[in-house]
């Protein structure tokens, strides 16, 4: 089927949690830091990566961030604060020249 990844941006005060899927993440992250990710990403400007999971199945990916998105915000926390204690930007230094 192809690879998934599921994944949660913030915003800079880490306040607002934004959960995704994408078959790329590079690319849909690149999307969210240029402001033409979700609209809903866009507009709290959650383009901080702090959470991601990567799956060989895309369609096991669709399934695991539903279940994400239905979890307490306190869960979502938790998964973050297991893989990225201190909320760096995974994604920093992705995309420098």
């Amino acid at each position: 089927m192809g690879r998934g990844y599921v994944y949660i941006i913030t915003n800079h005060s880490n306040n607002v949690l934004y959960t995704g899927v994408t078959n790329n993440l590079k690319q849909r992250i690149y999307e969210h830091k240029t402001g033409k990710g979700s609209m809903f990403a866009s507009k709290y400007k959650c383009q901080k990566l702090v959470y991601f999971d990567e799956t060989d199945d895309i369609c096991a990916a669709i399934k695991y961030e539903k279940k994400i998105k239905s979890g307490s915000r306190k869960k979502k926390i938790q998964l973050i604060r297991e893989q990225n204690p201190q909320w760096v930007d995974l994604a920093q230094g992705w995309f420098d020249a």
